[in-house]
C-alpha cells in the first residue's frame, strides 16, 4: 500500500486506514469476534493506521485495538490514534488540563500502552481552538511522554484552519468525501503548506457512498443513521455527511454512472479522496473482514481520470452543495 507521512508526527502510514467507530457502538451490534476479524483483515491488507476514540462504546473500541496490539507480532508497525472529549458536556471549560490527564490515563489503560501515538480533541467547542491553555496542556503531555503527538478532529472548515495555525497540532481530522467538497478550497492547501496531516473521516458518508442503500433500507434502532438523521444526538454532519438522505441517494446514483467497470462504488469514493492533494490518510470504517479488505484495495486502483473528477464536482455542485457547503 502507498505510504504517506502523517504530517508533523513524521510517521509513515498506509494511505487507507481504518476508522474504528463501528467496532465500539452506534452502528448496530458488532461482536468482539467480528471486531477482531475486521482489525486483523485490515492489517493483513496493509492498513497501518487505526483511528478510535474513548467514547466509541465507552472504551470498547480502544479495548479491541489493545487486543489487536497484544496478539499481533507485526503490531510495531501499527499507528493507533484515539480521541478524547466527547464523554462530557460540550462546554469549553471541560477542556482543561485536569480532564486531559484523566482522559489520557483512561485511554492508555484501554489501549494497553504507556504512550499513545496520537491523541485528538474530539470535535470540541469552537472556543477551544482559541484557548492557549488547551494547547499548552497538550504540549505538556507530549513533553511528559504521555502522547507522541496531538491533533484535532473538527466539524467545520473554520475550526480546521484555526487548528492548523497552532504550531503543535500534528493533524486535523475532517469530513471529506464526494458529498463534502468544501475542505478542498482552503483547508487542504493550508494543511499542506503547514505540514499538518489531513485525516479524511466519514469518507463513505455513513455508507451512502457504498451504493448499497435505497429508500427502503432500514437501520437498527441503535444505529446513528436511524436516530441522528436530524442531529438529535450529535452534529448531523456525522450522519450521511449532513446530506439529506434522499438527496444523497440521488447523487450516488448519478456518481455510479462514472465508476469504472469492476470497481466497487465505495472503492471509487475512497480513491477520489486519496487523489486529493494534501490528504494523508482516509479512514473508512468496516463491520466485516470483507469490507475491510475491499476498502484497503482502493489504494491499489489507478488514480481517477479528469473526466471522473469533473463529474464528481458537477454532481456535487448541482445536487448537494446547497445543503452542506456553507454549513460546515
Amino acid at each position: 500500500m502507498e505510504q504517506r507521512i502523517l504530517g508533523r508526527t513524521g510517521r509513515s502510514v498506509g494511505v487507507v486506514g481504518l476508522g474504528a467507530w463501528q467496532l465500539g457502538a452506534d452502528w448496530g451490534e458488532v461482536s468482539d469476534a467480528d471486531a477482531d476479524a475486521v482489525l486483523d483483515a485490515a492489517l493483513d491488507a496493509g492498513v497501518t493506521f487505526i483511528d478510535t476514540a474513548d467514547v466509541y462504546g465507552d472504551g470498547r473500541s480502544e479495548q479491541r485495538c489493545a487486543a489487536l496490539l497484544a496478539r499481533r507480532p507485526d503490531s510495531d508497525s501499527v499507528f493507533v490514534a484515539t480521541k478524547m472529549g466527547r464523554r462530557v458536556d460540550q462546554v469549553p471549560e471541560n477542556y482543561n488540563r485536569e480532564n486531559f490527564l484523566a482522559w489520557n490515563d483512561r485511554s492508555r489503560r484501554n489501549l494497553g500502552v504507556e504512550v499513545i501515538d496520537l491523541v485528538q480533541l474530539h470535535c470540541p467547542p469552537t472556543a477551544t481552538y482559541h484557548d492557549d491553555a488547551v494547547f499548552e496542556a497538550l504540549d505538556e503531555m507530549v513533553a511528559a511522554q504521555r502522547i507522541r503527538s496531538y491533533g484535532v478532529s473538527v466539524e467545520t472548515c473554520e475550526q480546521a484552519l484555526a487548528a492548523i495555525a497552532r504550531p503543535g497540532v500534528a493533524s486535523v481530522q475532517i469530513i471529506l468525501n464526494c458529498l463534502r467538497l468544501r475542505p478542498l478550497e482552503e483547508v487542504l492547501p493550508a494543511a499542506a503548506s503547514s505540514g499538518v496531516a489531513i485525516i479524511a473521516r466519514v469518507p463513505l458518508a455513513s455508507g451512502l457512498l457504498s451504493g448499497r442503500y435505497d429508500e427502503h433500507t432500514a437501520f437498527a434502532a441503535d444505529d446513528h443513521r436511524n436516530y441522528n438523521r436530524h442531529g438529535e444526538s450529535f452534529d448531523v454532519g456525522e450522519t450521511f455527511a449532513g446530506v439529506p438522505y434522499g438527496v444523497g441517494l440521488a447523487a450516488v446514483r448519478e456518481l455510479a454512472g462514472v465508476v469504472a467497470p469492476g470497481v466497487a462504488m465505495a472503492q471509487f469514493a475512497l480513491r477520489w479522496i486519496i487523489d486529493q492533494p494534501g490528504v494523508s490518510v482516509v479512514i473508512p470504517g468496516a463491520r466485516s473482514a470483507v469490507q475491510a479488505r475491499s476498502n484497503a484495495a482502493a489504494a491499489d486502483l489507478e488514480p481517477l481520470t479528469s473526466e471522473q473528477l469533473s463529474a464528481v464536482r458537477e454532481i456535487y455542485d448541482r445536487l448537494v452543495r446547497p445543503y452542506v457547503h456553507e454549513r460546515w
